[in-house]
């Protein structure tokens, strides 16, 4: 996990085999909801796969990005434009981005 005071990436949230390996979606969730309550969003820029929005109270947003890949300028405006709004709404909103690995994208 990478962090700054309002930027966290991080590796793809799972659940099943994979959360022993990677993060535990539940894990995840109650980290951002008790650090960080109702002032986060999670990006999710893998296109391979996704989650229930549920666990992050709805506040996922998707941009899909095929792994060793390169984003579209349309995405990449998007994502950022999205980013900064949230970011400038409240100075307590936090961003959690991740990809499958949390190195990648």
């Amino acid at each position: 996990v990478f962090s700054t005071d309002r930027i966290i990436a991080m590796s793809f949230p799972s659940s099943g085999k994979q959360s022993f390996y990677r993060n535990p979606i539940k894990e995840v969730a109650r980290f951002l909801d008790t650090k960080h309550p109702d002032h986060y969003k999670v990006y999710n820029l893998c296109s391979e796969k996704g989650y229930d929005p549920k666990y992050f109270h709805y506040r996922v947003e998707r941009i899909f990005i095929d792994d060793h890949n390169v984003p579209a300028l349309q995405d990449m405006l998007k994502f950022t434009a999205n980013v900064r709004e949230w970011m400038s709404q409240d100075e307590k909103n936090v961003v959690a981005i991740h990809c499958k690995g949390g190195k990648g994208r």
